[in-house]
């Protein structure tokens, strides 16, 4: 077995200052939405990612994905935002298990409504904060990540498909 590569001091600092802030941060930006316009960050970024789509609609599971969500996760929470008014569930023609996702008036008026003291918090708490410098540096130390958790998370999931394939749980015509 091979030698755990530690921290440095350094490295230890940044890691568990990168924890506190993140956490912190979150949690200081669903307090605010949540007091601001009632709701939840979660419930935002749904919301968000439904304004995106020129028809305002997502298949659940193109959703989760959007979202880095679970699906059951994501169906819960879309199962509030439609007793909200603000979401509609669709059934899909082509794949009765598929559903969409689809952003009601109602919803899009709750974003529009939240999004400027949603915005203004963000840049209280995070930007205004910066440099123009360090907000670049930022935005390409975050997309590095991102970059890596993407790769190792394709793997996983061809890992895990390749052995639900051999399961016989996935037909072979169905690989992604």
């Amino acid at each position: 077995m091979a030698e755990p590569r530690w921290l440095d001091q350094e490295e230890h600092h940044t890691w568990r200052s990168y924890l506190a802030a993140t956490r912190l941060l979150n949690a200081q930006l669903d307090r605010e939405l949540q007091r601001d316009s009632g709701i939840p960050q979660s419930y935002y970024e749904i919301l968000v990612r439904l304004s995106d789509q020129p028809d305002r609609r997502l298949r659940m599971s193109d959703l989760a994905e959007i979202s880095e969500s679970s699906r059951s996760r994501l169906s819960h929470a879309v199962a509030r935002l439609v007793a909200n008014g603000w979401v509609e569930r669709e059934s899909c023609d082509t794949d009765r298990r598929g559903a969409f996702a689809v952003l009601t008036d109602r919803g899009f008026e709750a974003l529009a409504n939240a999004a400027p003291a949603h915005v203004e918090s963000v840049r209280r708490h995070l930007f205004d904060r910066l440099t123009r410098e360090q907000i670049l540096q930022f935005g390409a130390i975050t997309d590095a990540i991102l970059a890596g958790l993407r790769e190792s998370s394709a793997e996983v999931d061809s890992e895990c498909t390749g052995r639900e394939r051999e399961a016989g749980l996935i037909p072979d015509d169905q690989v992604a």
